[in-house]
C-alpha cells in the first residue's frame, strides 16, 4: 500500500465516521477561542469549557482582559492546569493584541506566536477554526493517532508530524482532519486501552497488526 493510498483510505473513514467533525471548544468569537485554546494546553475540553464562561463574562473583551490584574484573573483560572503561567499569559496575550493588532485576532501563525502563551499549536488551531486556514495542530492526540495508523513514519516532534501530514492531506481537507484525527483519538484510538476491536482502520493499522503479530507470538510460545 502506498502511503497516498493509506492516507485515502483513513481521510475516507474519518469523513464517514465523523462527518461534522469540529472543535469541542464553546467560543463566540476570535478572541473567545484564543483564550480557549491557550487554556487547554495539557487540559481537557471540558474543563475549559466549565471555566471560560465565567472569564467571557467578566472580560468580554481584550480591553478588558488587559486591564486586569494577576490577583483577579488568578481565581477564575486556578482549576485549570498551570493556571500561574496561564493567567499571566492571558494578560499578557490581551495586552499584545491592544499594542500591536488594535486588539483583533491576527489570522497568520507568524502574527499568532508573538503573543505570549500562543506556541505554533495553538497559532494552527485558531487558523485553522476560524479561517479554514491548511495548518495542521499536532497535539497528543493527532500526533498518537497518526503513528499508529503510519501516516506519519518516524516523527519524533509535532514539527516533524505536522510536515509529513501536510504533504500528503489534500489542501481543502486539513482544517477538517486535524478534528478528525482529534476526536478519533479522544475517543477510539485512545492512549490507554484504545478501542481497536471496534475500529474499522484495524486492517490497515500498524499498531494493531504489531499487536496481533506480539499475541500470535505469545500463543506460539504457550
Amino acid at each position: 500500500m502506498t502511503k497516498k493510498e493509506r492516507y485515502q483510505i483513513v481521510l475516507g473513514y474519518l469523513a464517514e465516521e465523523i462527518p461534522n467533525a469540529e472543535t469541542e471548544l464553546i467560543y463566540d468569537s476570535p478572541y473567545q477561542l484564543l483564550v480557549s485554546v491557550i487554556l487547554s494546553a495539557q487540559c481537557t475540553d471540558v474543563r475549559v469549557n466549565l471555566t471560560t464562561p465565567a472569564i467571557f463574562s467578566k472580560y468580554p473583551t481584550p480591553k478588558e482582559l488587559a486591564a486586569t490584574s494577576f490577583d483577579e484573573l488568578f481565581p477564575l483560572i486556578k482549576s485549570i492546569s498551570y493556571p500561574n503561567n496561564k493567567t499571566k499569559h492571558l494578560i499578557g496575550m490581551a495586552n499584545l493584541l491592544i499594542d500591536k493588532f488594535n486588539g483583533e485576532v491576527p489570522m497568520t501563525v507568524d502574527e499568532l506566536v508573538q503573543l505570549p502563551g500562543v506556541g505554533r499549536k495553538t497559532a494552527n488551531v485558531v487558523t485553522s477554526v476560524i479561517d479554514q486556514q491548511p495548518n495542521m495542530a499536532v497535539d497528543t492526540h493527532v500526533f498518537r493517532v497518526s503513528a499508529r495508523l503510519g501516516l506519519t513514519t518516524n516523527a519524533t516532534t509535532p514539527l516533524a508530524a505536522e510536515k509529513q501530514l501536510i504533504k500528503y492531506i489534500p489542501t481543502n481537507m486539513v482544517h477538517k482532519a486535524h478534528h478528525w484525527l482529534i476526536l478519533f483519538g479522544r475517543y477510539t484510538c485512545t492512549a490507554r486501552n484504545p478501542k481497536c476491536k471496534e475500529c474499522g482502520l484495524k486492517t490497515i493499522c500498524k499498531y494493531y497488526q504489531a499487536l496481533e503479530k506480539k499475541e500470535k507470538k505469545n500463543l506460539t510460545r504457550a
